[in-house]
């Protein structure tokens, strides 16, 4: 057996195409990204940074992966952002993914948080998600 591939980049297009196919979740933002265009506008869901650690089991390859989500939003107050963040939270907590070339084993929520961005005018609000994705090589 070798090396299992990171999981990365399979467990990033999962989650977008979670995102994204969900409709509830479409109605509420204006779209989810890994990049973001200038011209977006409010609110909107980006996929950010991942950290992935080695998971192995004997005789097998396993890994985590630590996947950021950062929901924006020009709303007055954190209602929106936090309406937002359950919806993408209910999405992927414990819900299986189609991950090609891996086994899915488990996706647990880790914590929220709300921020403000310091900018002038501090008219935009931040929450900031992060999930934990375990796989298995096959």
């Amino acid at each position: 057996m070798t090396t299992a591939p990171s999981p990365m980049l399979p467990v990033q297009s999962a989650v977008y195409a979670r995102l994204k196919a969900d409709g509830a979740l479409m109605a509420l933002i204006q779209g989810v990204y890994d990049y973001v265009p200038e011209d977006v506008a409010y609110p909107f869901v980006v996929i950010g940074e991942a950290l992935e650690t080695p998971d192995n089991r004997h005789g097998g390859f396993g890994r985590e992966t630590v996947i950021t989500l950062h929901v924006w939003s020009r709303y007055q107050g954190y209602a929106q952002v936090l309406r937002i963040g359950a919806r993408v939270t209910a999405l992927l907590d414990h819900q299986p993914l189609t991950l090609p070339g891996l086994d899915w084993i488990a996706t647990r929520f880790e914590f929220s948080q709300t921020l403000t961005d310091p900018e002038p005018p501090g008219d935009i609000r931040h929450l900031v998600l992060r999930y934990r994705i375990v796989t298995e090589q096959h």
